[in-house]
């Protein structure tokens, strides 16, 4: 079966870091583009980081850019990404995506979703 499992969302403090995954079964997530995303309540799903098929290269909405680092384990057939110094807006739903021939931070270029982890920023 193919399938994209997140996991590490958490409730956090500002200005704390977590670290979310995303797994995948079923195929080899470095033959794909992987999208990470998110959607707070009430707020369309938008693009937090992306990372290419071919050469790993990266990219990352402003919103996060300098505090999200976004990375391959191709050992254990994951994507990760590293949240730092964050922020009550980063409060959302978390979502990873694959893509065969796309690639970027908009979420109709990607093909299969997972089903999402909660990440809450709060003291």
């Amino acid at each position: 079966q193919v399938r994209l499992v997140e996991s590490g969302g958490d409730l956090v403090q500002p200005g704390g870091s977590l670290t979310l995954s995303c797994e995948a079964s079923g195929f080899t997530l470095e033959d794909y583009a992987i999208g990470w995303f998110r959607q707070a309540p009430g707020k369309e799903r938008e693009g937090v980081g992306c990372i290419a098929r071919s050469d790993g290269t990266t990219d990352y909405a402003d919103s996060v850019q300098g505090r999200f680092i976004l990375g391959r384990d191709n050992a254990w057939n994951m994507v990760y990404l590293r949240m730092n110094n964050l922020k009550p807006e980063d409060t959302a739903v978390y979502y990873c995506a694959y893509s065969l021939t796309g690639w970027g931070l908009n979420p109709l270029s990607y093909d299969s979703w997972g089903q999402g982890t909660q990440v809450t920023v709060s003291s």
